[in-house]
């Protein structure tokens, strides 16, 4: 069994031995791998962190959504016009 590109989000960076890989890459090393390897690399996919597997170091980081009280993406710094101005 190997991974699925599914598996893998888009809001997931994988570094590898300090270098940034692709989807593509992870999928085919995880050829290599045995089920406990890929169980636990999906479980890291989903919280982030660092392993090593078969030598390599994985460092694993989820860009998360910025979201307000009611669970809704929060809209940024709302910028008045005018306000720029001194007193």
């Amino acid at each position: 069994m190997v991974l699925t590109p599914q598996s893998i989000r888009s809001n997931v960076q994988i570094k590898m031995n300090g270098e940034y890989i692709k989807k593509e890459q992870v999928i085919s090393l995880s050829e290599f791998w045995n089920e406990k390897q890929i169980s636990y690399f999906k479980k890291m996919i989903q919280q982030g962190g660092a392993l090593k597997i078969n030598g390599d170091k994985f460092e694993i980081t989820i860009q998360e959504t910025i979201v307000n009280s009611r669970g809704d993406k929060d809209g940024g710094i709302i910028t008045i016009p005018g306000a720029d101005e001194r007193f």
